[in-house]
């Protein structure tokens, strides 16, 4: 299984289209179920950006919603987060999609002539091209105090002192 990588920029068409990048292409590809679509679109619940989601990802995404009572308001929330904004789409045969106007919304891009597209491994975003270059600068600087235990370390989760 390949991961999504890189920063791609592409144009906005006369008709409003946008060519997914090719590696991006390959990988959901290489991720897509019969009777799936080949990603899920939807608006970042954090960012003004649009996260896609293979169709296998998008599915474990969405497996807590199974913990919870189905007539709980939490579910109702929790679900009409996950699946009133979020969109199946498959590209033309030249990897093009038309983005739907709430998600453009969402994004800044509704005046760009240019998308981002952002590689975060098992997802990839579509940005503001702007709003990109800030956001990796920003994760780039956050990401200087983030530490992750070795493997099998056996110190995660556990404080200063800790036995």
């Amino acid at each position: 299984m390949g991961v999504f990588l890189g920063t791609h920029e592409n144009r906005f068409d006369a008709k409003g289209r946008v060519s997914i990048p090719a590696g991006f292409r390959t990988v959901l590809r290489n991720q897509l179920t019969e009777g799936n679509a080949l990603m899920i679109l939807r608006p970042s619940h954090t960012l003004p950006c649009i996260e896609a989601w293979p169709a296998t990802a998008f599915s474990r995404l969405t497996e807590p919603l199974d913990r919870l009572d189905m007539f709980s308001d939490e579910h109702d929330d929790l679900a009409a987060a996950l699946y009133a904004d979020a969109y199946p789409m498959d590209p033309d045969r030249e990897g093009r999609i038309i983005l739907p106007d709430f998600l453009r919304e969402h994004a800044g891009l509704e005046n760009s002539p240019m998308v981002s597209f952002m590689g975060l491994g098992r997802i990839f975003q579509i940005w503001e091209p702007e709003a990109a270059r800030q956001r990796r600068a920003d994760a780039r600087q956050k990401s200087r105090r983030v530490s992750i235990p070795a493997a099998g370390s056996g110190t995660a989760g556990r404080g200063e002192g800790a036995a």
